[in-house]
């Protein structure tokens, strides 16, 4: 495997940032954090700086690596086995080639936090990472 599991533990958990963000809480407070229990922070939005740096971390790999990394989705999914690790690269370089690239699918995907690290684990890689 081409990409480091430290940098999909990075990956990991900046998507479990992303994933805690709730929708609009307080969307008309006008009040300042204190009064209204800081609840705005929560708020995910265009101006996520977390998200942001999935974005660019993704971006920042090289093809092989990202495919690597929709790999890890689709094993930790279980739509394909660890076995089938070479098949899972070749169908997530077809996405990408297809238009659907690892941002979009990582982002999109609810737990994909998770679900990365569960494809390490059966892959027989356990990086330290946080428990969700």
């Amino acid at each position: 495997m081409d990409i480091a599991a430290d940098t999909v533990s990075d990956i990991v958990i900046r998507l479990r940032a992303i994933e805690v963000k709730e929708g609009a809480t307080d969307p008309d407070s006008g009040s300042n954090p204190i009064d209204d229990g800081a609840t705005d922070v929560l708020v995910s939005g265009t101006d996520d700086a977390t998200e942001s740096e999935v974005r660019g971390m993704i971006a920042g790999l090289d093809d092989d690596s990202r495919a690597e990394l929709l790999a890890l989705l689709y094993v930790g999914r279980g739509d394909m086995e660890p076995e089938e690790w070479d098949e899972a690269v070749k169908f997530a370089r077809e996405r990408e080639a297809a238009g659907e690239g690892a941002v979009k699918e990582l982002l999109r995907t609810p737990d994909a936090g998770d679900l990365l690290e569960e494809g390490l684990d059966a892959l027989g890689l356990t990086p330290d990472l946080p428990q969700a």
